[in-house]
């Protein structure tokens, strides 16, 4: 499952924004009637072909692996969290009628009517995103139940308030500016990658800025979805932060800057401290008292130097994206803008995939953090898992299935960037806006 996710939430990522750059791409090739835009709309769009059609396979999957690995899990669960789940496959649905109407849409199509078509592809894919991680938020924040300790059966069920969990909000908003962050950074690495080589500089320019600004503003509002969900964390899962700190001990609480855990000492070794500073930001009281691990079993910890190393590594990437957005806005007002600069597109070639390994070390946070708890606080994973043989077979075939569509879409889109100036140079006289 967790190989499964690892792949499946870089195409769900950029399945999600993907169309907001492809719509706007094409807003200003509609306003301006420049053709570098229309070149660039008709690229980006069949990106979002393919990954969309990639993100559906990978998502498949997972649907049958939620069955197949984790049938205690789903025996209880799926009635109750069923709703996020049936709400996304419309919204996916939604997304597939309106990306096909977008694709065969040119020159049938009234322009603005067609441009729309390409808006709801770009709403009901950060609809999907946003339910997923609200079906996940249940299993942080378990709600919309009542659970008989006796029979150890859940009843009472309220599919509404499941959907609407206490978790559902803070991680939704904090995923889904994950996602434009490291989808933006990543396309604007490519284009960037590309001008330095002096190729079609007005198309990559105009591609590159386009990708940046969303990327910028997510990147510059994603700190402060950070504290808003470590603040949720404290209250409904003061072990998982613990866990992400490293805090061993109850008490007023350091900002722990790299180091290493000890399980053994139950202390962090090599680490760099900001005295009270976690405390303040939980309580804004240096001297507030922060949960510890020492409050629970050792049996009832997540793993803690795998929580804290994905925990230090999403953090510190996260605040070189945040550099990188800084600099493009203070660039921007300056005589050489940040575009211009060879040592800033170097820099956004390296951020290029920084967005989607800060992802992938998010979700390891929430996943690993919930640990030993499948449904947090009363399901533990060992007890919802398959006990069927010969499970293993079924890891390679779905390994060597996302091998597979990770290598097709890279070479797709290898061949894609190529083509570009000879498939959409010029836009055809016929489409040009009135």
């Amino acid at each position: 499952m967790a190989m499964s996710l690892a792949f499946h939430i870089i195409f769900a990522c950029i399945g999600m924004v993907m169309p907001w750059l492809m719509t706007v791409a094409h807003f200003r090739w509609l306003r301006t009637g420049d053709a570098s835009y229309y070149r660039l709309t008709k690229a980006w769009s069949k990106g979002v072909a393919i990954f969309f059609v990639t993100g559906a396979v990978s998502g498949t999957v997972l649907s049958f692996e939620m069955g197949l690995l984790w049938p205690g899990f789903m025996e209880h669960a799926g009635p109750i969290f069923g709703m996020p789940f049936s709400l996304e496959g419309t919204a996916f649905f939604v997304e597939a009628i309106a990306l096909g109407l977008y694709l065969y849409g040119w020159k049938r199509m009234q322009r603005w009517v067609h441009w729309g078509t390409g808006v709801v592809v770009g709403i009901s894919g950060v609809a999907s995103g946003v339910l997923v991680v609200a079906a996940n938020g249940w299993m942080n924040s378990p709600s919309g139940f009542v659970f008989d300790e006796v029979t150890g059966t859940y009843g009472q069920v309220d599919p509404v308030a499941a959907l609407f969990n206490d978790a559902w909000l803070h991680q939704s908003l904090h995923m889904t500016l994950a996602a434009f962050v490291a989808t933006g950074f990543a396309v604007a690495g490519i284009h960037a990658w590309l001008l330095l080589k002096g190729r079609n500089r007005a198309f990559h320019l105009k591609a590159a800025r386009i990708a940046l600004v969303f990327a910028a503003v997510a990147a510059l509002l994603q700190p402060l979805s950070g504290h808003q969900a470590a603040d949720r964390v404290a209250e409904l899962q003061p072990t998982k932060l613990a866990a992400m700190e490293a805090h061993y001990e109850t008490g007023p609480a350091d900002m722990i800057i790299g180091g290493i855990p000890n399980d053994a000492t139950e202390s962090v070794d090599y680490a760099i401290r900001l005295p009270g500073m976690l405390s303040w930001l939980i309580h804004f009281d240096t001297e507030a008292e922060v949960a510890g691990l020492d409050q629970v079993a050792p049996a009832d910890r997540p793993n803690v130097p795998v929580v804290h190393f994905a925990y230090q590594i999403m953090i510190g990437l996260g605040m070189f994206l945040a550099a990188l957005s800084v600099g493009f806005f203070v660039l921007n007002r300056s005589k050489t803008p940040a575009l211009a600069r060879r040592w800033y597109l170097k820099a956004l070639v390296l951020a290029a995939p920084m967005g989607f390994l800060a992802v992938e070390a998010g979700w390891t946070v929430t996943e690993v953090g919930r640990q030993p708890w499948i449904i947090y606080g009363y399901m533990r994973t060992a007890d919802a898992v398959t006990a069927m043989p010969g499970i293993q077979y079924s890891f390679y075939a779905f390994t060597a299935l996302y091998l597979v569509l990770s290598l097709l879409v890279t070479l797709l889109m290898v061949r894609q960037i190529r083509m570009v100036p000879v498939l959409y140079d010029p836009a055809p006289v016929s489409l040009q806006p009135a």
